[in-house]
């Protein structure tokens, strides 16, 4: 139920990137207009993560869970018959918020229902899919974009994914986890026993119920906890505000390095990108999450500094920097699925991991506006030292900050 709805999203998401092109063309869209169009699911992803992750710490992870793809399947068929800019950015923005509310909600849910020896691995699995539904959105777009209004037909078929797992969802059970931190023992038996086979018992009931079962905002940012929140922020941050930005203006950037055959490069950059993600699972599995976090963010800002370098150089040059970015990059993406709930207990896990991601998809979404305007205003090399910048910032404060938690029971 949760790998499809991230097959679903990173579709949805990655669709968008593959028709800015002819969409900028066709409505004549100013830097301002593609910086908006494309930023507007992330803008629905920040109010999504943060309203409906916290109403998942409230009235429990499943109704959230099973009612946001109500508006995903509708608002992605409306895109079909959108007019212009403004509704199109609407609709999109809708897409987001319900996306916003499975990004916070669903790797909750999982990381509660999943065994911690094979917690990491099957929450690393939530990008790949991702990434598999993003990368096959981009090469409809690159194949059949230029197809008569294929393009509407593109955006509206965000709609059959997203509907699938609508009715996948359909009678998904609570988590047990939450359902403890209640005081709802009895129902979280039930569901252990009816899904997982196995009895509940008293020495299992890890998670107390009143004081420490409190899921006020406000524990958050209390001592002891505040230190791991602030550096979800910046390590979730860091990491996708070069990601969103690179890869919806792929075309722009292939433009601005003059790179010839840019369709077949950015296919083979969509490689790179799905075999990066499936490498993350090793490198989930194999190092720990600090270790793992720390020299990804080196080995990527290393090659976007070497990319800024080199940008006056041959295409094949050229790609060995993007082509090690899009791999480690997708690699090191799956880490955003797995650390945001192993920093936060149960009563307060949806709720911190909504905050992580909606703070993070403001800082995609500044990226994502920003990133046009910075290559008209100042070239592609320092557009590109710029995001380097921001990926060194995420090492620095995994060096100083990141806790270990890959062996932590989550209670």
């Amino acid at each position: 139920m949760t790998f499809g709805a991230n097959f679903s999203d990173g579709y949805a998401l990655g669709i968008i990137g593959a028709l800015l092109p002819i969409l900028t063309t066709k409505w004549v869209l100013s830097g301002f207009e593609q910086g908006m169009l494309a930023s507007s699911a992330l803008i629905g992803l920040f109010f999504g993560s943060m309203v409906l992750g916290r109403v998942g710490d409230i009235i429990g992870r499943q109704r959230v869970y099973v009612l946001n793809f109500i508006l995903i399947a509708v608002a992605s068929l409306l895109q079909l018959w959108a007019p212009g800019l403004w509704v199109l950015f609407v609709l999109r923005v809708l897409i987001g918020f319900g996306l916003g509310a499975d990004y916070a909600v669903g790797p909750t849910l999982l990381s509660e229902f999943a065994p911690r020896k094979q917690r990491g691995f099957m929450l690393a699995s939530l990008t790949v899919l991702w990434t598999v539904g993003y990368v096959v959105a981009n090469v409809l777009g690159v194949l059949l974009v230029g197809t008569g209004d294929a393009w509407r037909w593109l955006l509206a078929s965000g709609a059959i994914p997203a509907i699938v797992v609508l009715l996948v969802r359909i009678g998904a059970p609570e988590s047990p986890g939450w359902l403890i931190s209640r005081g709802r023992v009895e129902e979280a038996r039930a569901i252990v026993r009816k899904h997982l086979g196995v009895e509940l018992t008293d020495a299992e009931l890890v998670t107390s119920v009143g004081e420490n079962a409190s899921n006020d905002y406000r524990r958050l940012f209390v001592k002891g906890q505040a230190k791991r929140t602030w550096f979800g922020v910046v390590f979730y941050s860091a990491l996708v505000l070069p990601y969103f930005a690179i890869y919806t203006f792929v075309p722009t950037i292939f433009e601005n390095l003059k790179i010839q055959d840019a369709n077949l490069q950015y296919i083979i950059l969509n490689f790179f990108l799905l075999v990066g993600g499936i490498a993350g699972l090793w490198l989930v599995q194999r190092y720990s999450r600090r270790a793992a976090t720390f020299w990804s963010f080196v080995v990527l800002a290393v090659s976007l500094l070497v990319l800024g370098l080199t940008s006056g150089m041959p295409a094949f040059v050229l790609m060995i920097p993007f082509a090690v970015y899009t791999f480690v990059m997708s690699a090191a993406s799956n880490l955003t699925q797995v650390y945001p709930p192993e920093l936060f207990p149960t009563p307060i896990r949806s709720s911190g991991v909504g905050l992580l991601n909606g703070l993070s998809r403001i800082a995609s979404a500044a990226g994502t506006f920003l990133l046009p305007l910075m290559l008209t205003g100042w070239g592609i090399a320092a557009s590109m030292y710029v995001l380097a910048a921001v990926l060194a910032v995420g090492a620095v404060f995994t060096w100083w900050w990141a806790p270990e938690t890959s062996k932590n029971h989550l209670v």
